[in-house]
């Protein structure tokens, strides 16, 4: 674990590296609302594999569970204004390494987090890429006119909590301002069809999102 400043607090996150010197490209990575477990650090290892630095960012501060009752309540006592402050220092620390590339930051969340990596695209003009897993979309056009980072968003069609007509609707309302965004909705998939510990589960979507999400990162992070 590692330890950054946010603001007047320090948080810890799981921070993953790859082999040699670097420097290399980054990627802030955000937890479902079940918090910062191993299926989540695990993620971070694999992108250190792949040629990313990667914090894993830790917005419950110790606390993780596999209860939903409990996982909701900790999302639900997560204020969102400390949320956005860890995230930008999160950035802000990876950008500070002297194994990263400060021009080279991605985002990447799952379900809550996934809000997350939308909400730091448009918090932080630097990030230079946002990836959605089946995360809260907004399509408030003064919010989406601040993001300068390209969008990859990977939802299922059959997910009852962001549906697919709001998938539509947050990709129109991107394109109609111009911003680079891509949408991928899988059919026979719902809610979390990333999540392997989760009953919601689907290998073969997962297995394209990996696959499209690595493409898309290599694209715009680059790898060296």
């Amino acid at each position: 674990m590692v330890r950054y400043p946010s603001e007047e607090e320090t948080v810890e996150g799981h921070l993953a590296t790859p082999a040699g010197a670097g420097p290399f490209p980054a990627l802030v990575v955000i937890h479902e609302w079940w918090g910062l477990n191993d299926e989540v650090k695990a993620e971070a290892d694999k992108f250190a594999t792949q040629g990313y630095v990667a914090l894993a960012v830790d917005l419950y501060r110790g606390r993780a569970t596999s209860n939903p009752d409990e996982a909701h309540e900790l999302a639900r006592g997560l204020r969102e204004d400390r949320a956005r402050r860890d995230l930008a220092a999160a950035f802000d620390y990876l950008a500070g390494r002297a194994d990263v590339r400060a021009d080279r930051i991605g985002a990447i969340g799952w379900c809550m987090g996934g809000g997350y990596s939308l909400q730091l695209a448009v918090q932080q003009p630097k990030l230079a890429a946002a990836v959605i897993y089946y995360g809260r979309l907004v399509t408030d056009e003064s919010a989406l006119q601040q993001i300068r980072a390209p969008i990859l968003g990977l939802f299922g069609e059959e997910d009852r909590g962001i549906s697919a007509d709001s998938v539509r609707a947050f990709e129109a309302a991107m394109k109609k301002l111009g911003k680079p965004v891509t949408v991928h909705l899988y059919p026979g998939a719902g809610h979390a069809f990333a999540n392997s510990t989760r009953a919601s589960f689907r290998e073969d979507a997962a297995m394209d999102a990996w696959a499209k999400t690595l493409a898309f990162l290599g694209e715009h992070l680059g790898k060296n």
